[in-house]
């Protein structure tokens, strides 16, 4: 009997258990946002509390980092959001910067969308009109824009343009990223936001439908072929409706 004790004592795990514990509390958390100016539109934005790490979502984009600085191209109050764990679970906290002025210049992307004139912004339209045989909206090969310009059906320039094909869109850096979209060139905007991720080239639109949704993905991420002052090209690499690729061509409004 003592010997089957002994055995079986032998036999039991050894577990060391490890617990994760908070190094601190989400109080704790210090964010830090300087600004190389006062008012200025180049920030810097620092988690600085030890042993907490995380990443930002600055609004353009995410830093896996505790530290970034950029250039940000909306005057007005903007809130930027830090995400990380205290060491047994994860938290957000937020920090505001007030900009007041664009002291530094922003990427030529972003002229070449909303113009130079920031806060007033710029309008675009489709690039040709319902039955006129041009390539400014059709059914291309879907999953990269290398296959962009390989037209598999030209519905706007043939028999099928899309329903606002003679409506247009607004991005402007009004207090915020704002996007319009409008049905027909007359008719009341309807509103929603958008972001211009220059460094892999894609737009996003929210709130309100991209000009030419009906080709799919009403709004969603469309990448950039080709931006400059008086042209940009879009693809859509994956509608949902068709199972395609789709391109759309645009040129600023003319008053």
């Amino acid at each position: 009997m003592a010997s089957l004790v002994l055995l079986l004592v032998a036999c039991e795990p050894i577990v060391d258990e490890n617990h994760l514990k908070n190094n601190t509390d989400v109080a704790g958390v210090e964010l830090v946002a300087s600004q190389s100016t006062a008012g200025g539109n180049k920030i810097t934005l620092d988690m600085v509390t030890p042993g907490v790490t995380g990443y930002w979502d600055y609004n353009l984009g995410t830093a896996l980092t505790n530290k970034i600085t950029f250039v940000y191209p909306i005057p007005g109050t903007s809130t930027f959001t830090f995400t990380g764990t205290l060491g047994a679970e994860f938290f957000t906290k937020t920090i505001d910067v007030q900009v007041d002025q664009l002291d530094n210049a922003l990427d030529q992307d972003w002229y070449d969308l909303v113009s130079e004139d920031t806060a007033a912004g710029k309008t675009w339209v489709f690039d040709g009109s319902g039955g006129d045989n041009g390539l400014w909206w059709f059914m291309s090969a879907p999953g990269s824009t290398d296959n962009a310009w390989s037209v598999w059906w030209n519905a706007g320039g043939t028999c099928c343009p899309p329903g606002d094909v003679n409506g247009k869109m607004h991005f402007d850096l009004n207090g915020a990223a704002n996007y319009t979209h409008y049905q027909d060139a007359s008719g009341e905007g309807e509103t929603g936001g958008f972001v211009l991720d220059v460094a892999n080239q894609m737009l996003m639109v929210s709130g309100a439908k991209m000009l030419g949704a009906d080709a799919g993905n009403a709004d969603g991420v469309y990448e950039i072929v080709s931006l400059e002052e008086d042209k940009m090209v879009l693809y859509l690499s994956n509608s949902e409706t068709y199972g395609t690729g789709w391109t759309f061509v645009f040129v600023p409004e003319v008053k």
